[in-house]
């Protein structure tokens, strides 16, 4: 199979931008020197039919038209005027140059152009490559008239033309070396803080550094480069921490349960079990199982939650509609009654819809579980910010285990009836804290258990 041929092209940015910047040059310099060079030809031109004109001026002085007939007057001189010069009445050749015979090419132009009367200017090629410029110029008078031509040699004239267009090629030639050679070194120094910049951000992401590049002091394409390279920075490294906080949680959490599964299975063979010491046994495995279930569920749950809220900007996400969805989703709200309480019904945060709701629906969740018949939810505006309240009029949190409440895994009671592996409130402290805001237990409310989340404004 034959592979199309490719078009060589420069494989760096800088060979790629010098590449366009020589090809406009080129295109440039090039219509430049055409419109020059057409300009220089007409004025060159425009010169040659003025000298002929003034020697025809010069010749038709010698014309006298007066008589009945056309009569050449002899004048000091004469030789200079002939040169180049034939004068005609009618089709009748009266005079012409010494050197130029009856049926010569320029004898027959001349005849040609001055048959057809006027002023009128012709260029006739002679002998290769010798050109010549014709002019005709009537001389009228009162009984007869005659018609003056007179002829230029055109080499020099051309012969200038070719010494500028040759200089101005070569000037087009300088030119677009030093555009490329000047665009190569302007491309490059401008690129060298982005090489710069490239590499310190590879080896900041490797590590997961702190450093960052910041805008101040910079062109305002670094600066935007710079500011787009740190935002990355802040992702890979939320996503490093987030990996190693999720690799922690999985090996703190579930070893537990393996623990317990294993002591269960060295008791259950250390000798003969009865019928129902075995089922025993088998419960004890089957409830750790299920809670290691739910433990891996619930922190790969919120892993992915939150791999997809870091891929979404963060915008302006009303409170109230997302507080009214969780409070209509929430399970045992027959038993337990939950009620909105809301200042302002406009109050934005500044924060994804599903972050907010991922937040919130823990401590909605703990609310329910614990609450004797009433939760009450209530959003207002704080400093800088919105407060949103959960509060219950359940037992509240034990002293004893206060210090303990946003620790993952970590339950109060763990024979309490209530299901749950302990990571709801840990995993919602973490996601409004990497929102920019914070959840927090209220230890001075005595009439449950208060829980506030205090979250950027929108």
């Amino acid at each position: 199979m034959i592979r199309p041929l490719r078009r060589p092209a420069p494989r760096t940015l800088r060979g790629r931008l010098s590449l366009v910047a020589l090809t406009t040059a080129a295109l440039l310099m090039a219509m430049l020197t055409v419109v020059f060079n057409t300009v220089v030809d007409r004025h060159l031109q425009h010169q040659a039919d003025s000298e002929l004109g003034s020697r025809a001026a010069a010749v038709a002085t010698t014309v006298d038209t007066s008589g009945p007939g056309v009569r050449v007057v002899e004048t000091a001189n004469d030789r200079l005027l002939d040169a180049d010069v034939w004068i005609y009445t009618g089709s009748q050749l009266l005079e012409k140059p010494p050197t130029a015979t009856a049926d010569g090419t320029l004898t027959r132009a001349a005849g040609r152009l001055a048959a057809r009367g006027g002023e009128r200017c012709t260029t006739v090629e002679a002998e290769s490559p010798r050109h010549v410029r014709l002019c005709s110029r009537p001389v009228s008078g009162r009984r007869s008239a005659a018609t003056v031509v007179t002829a230029l040699d055109l080499a020099p004239y051309r012969n200038s033309a070719d010494t500028l267009l040759l200089g101005s090629l070569v000037l087009d030639a300088v030119m677009l070396v030093c555009t490329y050679a000047l665009t190569r070194l302007a491309v490059g120094r401008a690129l060298r803080p982005v090489r710069t910049m490239t590499d310190q951000a590879t080896q900041w992401s490797a590590v997961g550094s702190d450093e960052r590049f910041g805008a101040e002091g910079q062109p305002a394409e670094l600066a935007r480069l710079g500011a787009s390279l740190d935002a990355l920075l802040d992702r890979i490294r939320a996503v490093l921490r987030h990996e190693q906080q999720l690799t922690g949680e999985l090996s703190h959490e579930l070893r537990t349960p393996l623990t317990r599964i294993i002591v269960e299975l060295d008791w259950w063979r250390t000798r003969p079990r009865s019928a129902a010491e075995t089922r025993a046994t088998h419960e004890v495995i089957a409830e750790a199982a299920q809670s290691m279930r739910t433990i891996c569920d619930t922190l790969l749950n919120d892993a992915r939650e939150s791999a997809q809220n870091a891929s979404t900007a963060p915008g302006a996400t009303a409170v109230v509609p997302v507080l009214h969805r969780l409070v209509h989703d929430l399970d045992g709200r027959e038993r337990v009654k939950a009620v909105i309480e809301v200042s302002d019904p406009e109050l934005t945060a500044g924060l994804a819809p599903a972050l907010l709701a991922r937040i919130v629906s823990p401590l909605l969740a703990n609310a329910v579980r614990y609450a004797r018949s009433r939760v009450t939810v209530s959003v207002r505006r704080s400093p800088g910010g919105v407060r949103i309240d959960v509060a219950d009029d359940g037992p509240g949190v034990p002293r004893a285990f206060v210090d303990d409440l946003f620790q993952p895994g970590r339950r109060a009671d763990d024979d309490d009836g209530h299901d749950g592996a302990g990571l709801g409130l840990p995993l919602a402290r973490r996601l409004a804290r990497a929102a920019g805001g914070e959840v927090s237990h209220d230890p001075t409310y005595t009439r449950g258990a208060r829980f506030l989340a205090d979250l950027p404004a929108g």
